[in-house]
């Protein structure tokens, strides 16, 4: 059998995605879950009255944590209370207010430069114009007096 451009082109699946973001291989699945430092500190506190045996683990189970999280959450509080158990936000930092109106100077300043570009290039054309029409004038105003 021989293999032809074509019969690689047929081969070729289409998904019709074209230019169009795929969603990951995670999209829809579970979310990492967060937690309120006051939820946190409820646990704690909860956890730590605790003294029958099983107890502890049925709190654990019943709200569907692991004890990682209740070690964790306790050193935070001891280290510095509510703040320490903030959830952190990750990704990007959003641009303080200086950047962003500085963003928005240099837009403005751009788009202004090139309206003034464009307006010179205008007052050019028009000046040139403008001294044609005087050589124009002048050769139709010197023809007229020859032919008198």
């Amino acid at each position: 059998m021989t293999l032809s451009s074509a019969g690689l082109k047929a081969e070729v699946a289409d998904d019709g995605a074209v230019g169009k973001k795929k969603p990951g291989p995670r999209a829809g699945g579970p979310r990492r879950r967060t937690f309120t430092p006051e939820y946190k500190l409820r646990i704690v506190e909860e956890y730590e009255r605790l003294s029958e045996p099983g107890a502890k683990g049925a709190l654990l189970r019943r709200e569907g944590l692991y004890h990682s999280h209740i070690i964790d959450w306790r050193t935070a509080r001891d280290a510095g209370a509510l703040d320490a158990l903030a959830v952190k936000r990750t990704g990007p930092k959003g641009k303080p207010d200086v950047e962003m109106e500085n963003g928005k100077l240099r837009a403005e300043n751009e788009r202004l430069a090139a309206e003034l570009a464009k307006s010179q290039k205008a007052l050019a054309i028009l000046g040139k114009a403008h001294e044609l029409l005087e050589l124009l004038s002048e050769h139709e105003d010197s023809g007229s007096r020859r032919t008198k």
